[in-house]
């Protein structure tokens, strides 16, 4: 069974295009894992504690059916079956990239405590190793 996709004109904007997409607390941290390497199943779900076995079957399959995911279904005994971002789920990461800086800034401004909600200043406080994007880190 394919998945339905909406008609252009049925969102009402990019973002409501692109949430449907990734919508869910469990895509964007697919996307980040395929990211770094293709992933057999039990491997992505050990890289996400917490997710289930059919919850993440699922993001799979629709990531698949959206073009996101690619999956490698190999003849051997047993089966072996690999995932791994398509050229379009890696332009999505790409995407997503401006969104984690935020995310970033956002959990530093709060962990200083200042209740001011300006930004540290930089090289301020004691973490010399920053989370960028979808999971890269840069010192």
């Amino acid at each position: 069974m394919t998945r339905i996709v909406r008609r252009p004109g049925a969102f009402a904007c990019g973002i409501d295009a692109a949430m449907d997409v990734i919508g869910g607390k469990w895509k964007v941290l697919i996307l980040w894992a395929l990211d770094e390497r293709t992933c057999r199943f039990g491997e992505l779900r050990r890289a996400l504690p917490g997710v289930t076995e059919k919850v993440l079957s699922s993001h799979l399959k629709e990531l698949e059916d959206d073009g996101i995911v690619h999956r490698e279904v190999y003849a051997e005994v047993p089966p072996r079956v690999e995932y791994s971002l398509t050229p379009l789920g890696f332009s999505l990461n790409a995407a997503l990239e401006p969104l984690g800086r935020w995310g970033s800034d956002h959990i530093f401004r709060g962990a200083e405590g200042s209740g001011s909600g300006a930004a540290p200043a930089p090289g301020a406080g004691a973490a010399s190793e920053v989370v960028v994007g979808m999971g890269h880190r840069r010192s």
